[in-house]
């Protein structure tokens, strides 16, 4: 395998890592360390990077008290000759978070970095750093690229749970080195309360930790904010987080389940009823708890290209935002669709633009598995085999245009649908035919509950080529059936992998595509 080795990475674990990790555990999970006392600033939440590229990167942390974030960075562990960037004071208005760009780094190097937060009376006075590392994306073919995706964060009651290692399938992301992690939406379950035990089939307790904002669905800025520090509270993922760069979109528990613009909820838990309200308290506190390199524009828009190197371009989607209504789905047209036809225009414009050899578009939601909303459609089948229709009819669009511009190496990946499969889409078993074939991939969840395969619409022809799945609806993760997706692209022949793993690592299905096809 061509990919670079990582030199210095596996060091960072043992050694200035842990003990960071150990020294920014949350007061939640433990005593305060000693120098918090002294009133300096500190980052319990650990760090985090994400949006790499070739020469820039952003790096995230959380102060427990106003600080000036301060990052320094290093092509060693010893930082001896550190460069310093000056990042923003961290205040109440963010809770306390903040992001700083790194620019004009070098490609495909490591770059290790440490976080200071300084005192903003005092400058000297700072914190313990925390470190991390992450290596930019390589400007020279040859390098390759490997990554991991997934998605679903503590869905269906099942949150972090000692007894059985927390999230433990970070660890087995984490141990294949990969550049960059993408996840594929429902980074938490707002909608999704955490109860301190619950009872499994057989018997047994799962204990969960829980705090105060995870005791009801969120609502107001606060209980938001505090979904995605409950993540945090799992020291898998802050180590996951400190060594592992990552791309992140989001999907609807991020607000509530299957949420859609102007719409009013008649859930009975809820006091705030208008999903307008609710999804931006819920893009604010997203923003503030995630370094994603779009969301500081005034649009606030999550769709993005991520480019790494030549031999990838990533198209994150967003099938949240700008989608109607959920209906039944059967409408002869649609011009808004899922994406909008913004959104549209805009994926079709860069996918023509783009020169990569691989364009993985990155969708937080699958395109021939029916995912209902009963009585209406959620995602974008509806089960008609036939022609296209509602939302569908967007999709064939963009399958039409990446014909009829002959735009090679396209994949789909996605989450969403809490089991893993691979799916083919060829035109020879369609309804509609205007198509090249191409591969959509589904994994996850994370830690979140498992659920039986959704059935498939065949109006894109797809073929189900793996899948495993439960037969009863939302297992444990103590029951299995937790999954993530590594891609790894050879530097030398170009020739992208898919492997479709258990959280344990365990391969379960490989493909390999050739570059430069149209349809494959």
């Amino acid at each position: 395998m061509s990919h670079r080795p990582l030199p210095g990475r596996r060091s960072v674990l043992r050694g200035s890592l842990a003990a960071s990790a150990a020294l920014s555990l949350p007061t939640a999970l433990g005593a305060a360390p000693a120098f918090a006392r002294s009133g300096r600033p500190t980052a319990g939440w650990g760090v985090q990077a994400g949006d790499v590229t070739c020469d820039s990167g952003l790096v995230w942390v959380r102060s427990d008290r106003p600080a000036r974030m301060i990052v320094e960075t290093s092509a060693t562990e010893s930082f001896r000759t550190p460069h310093r960037w000056h990042g923003p004071l961290l205040g109440p208005g963010t809770d306390f978070t903040g992001t700083t760009r790194l620019r004009g780094l070098p490609s495909g190097e490591q770059i290790h970095y440490r976080v200071l937060l300084a005192d903003p009376d005092d400058p000297r006075r700072t914190g313990e750093p925390v470190t991390g590392t992450f290596r930019t994306a390589s400007d020279k073919r040859r390098d390759g690229v490997r990554f991991v995706w997934s998605g679903d964060l503590a869905g269906q009651g099942w949150g972090i749970n000692p007894e059985f290692g927390g999230y433990r399938i970070y660890d087995a992301m984490g141990a294949l080195d990969p550049d960059f992690f993408l996840c594929s939406g429902d980074n938490i379950y707002a909608d999704g309360p955490i109860t301190e035990t619950v009872t499994l089939p057989d018997g047994r307790t799962w204990r969960n930790i829980t705090t105060e904002e995870k005791a009801k669905v969120a609502e107001t800025l606060a209980e938001f904010r505090g979904n995605f520090r409950y993540n945090l509270l799992d020291e898998n993922l802050r180590a996951f987080n400190a060594r592992v760069p990552s791309i992140v979109q989001w999907d609807d528990h991020e607000v509530t389940n299957n949420w859609y613009p102007g719409e009013i909820l008649t859930d009975t838990r809820y006091t705030e009823k208008r999903v307008d309200v609710l999804a931006a308290r819920a893009r604010r506190a997203f923003s503030e708890y995630f370094p994603i390199s779009t969301l500081r524009r005034p649009d606030g828009r999550v769709h993005r290209v991520q480019r790494h190197g030549p031999l990838l371009d990533v198209f994150v989607l967003d099938m949240r935002t700008y989608r109607n209504a959920n209906s039944p789905d059967d409408q002869p047209t649609d011009p808004q669709g899922i994406l909008g036809r913004e959104q549209l225009e805009w994926l079709k414009r860069e996918l023509s633009r783009s020169r990569a050899v691989w364009k993985v578009i990155a969708a937080d939601m699958p395109l021939g598995l029916v995912v209902p909303d009963a009585p209406n459609i959620e995602a974008v089948a509806q089960g008609d085999p036939g022609k296209p229709l509602g939302r569908e009819l967007q999709i064939a669009e963009l399958l039409r245009h990446i014909k009829h511009r002959r735009i090679t190496g396209t994949v789909w990946l996605t989450a969403d649908v809490h089991h893993t499969s691979a799916q083919h889409y060829q035109p020879s078993k369609a309804a509609f035919t205007d198509f090249e074939p191409f591969w959509e991939f589904v994994s996850g969840p994370l830690n979140a509950g498992a659920f039986p395969a959704n059935a498939l619409d065949g109006t894109f022809g797809p073929d189900r080529v793996f899948v495993k799945a439960p037969t009863t609806a939302n297992v444990s993760p103590a029951g299995g059936y937790q999954f993530f997706g590594e891609v790894d692209i050879d530097g030398h022949s170009g020739e992208l992998t898919v492997r479709l793993r258990e959280q344990d690592g365990t391969v379960l299905f490989t493909k390999t595509l050739q570059p430069g096809l149209v349809g494959q």
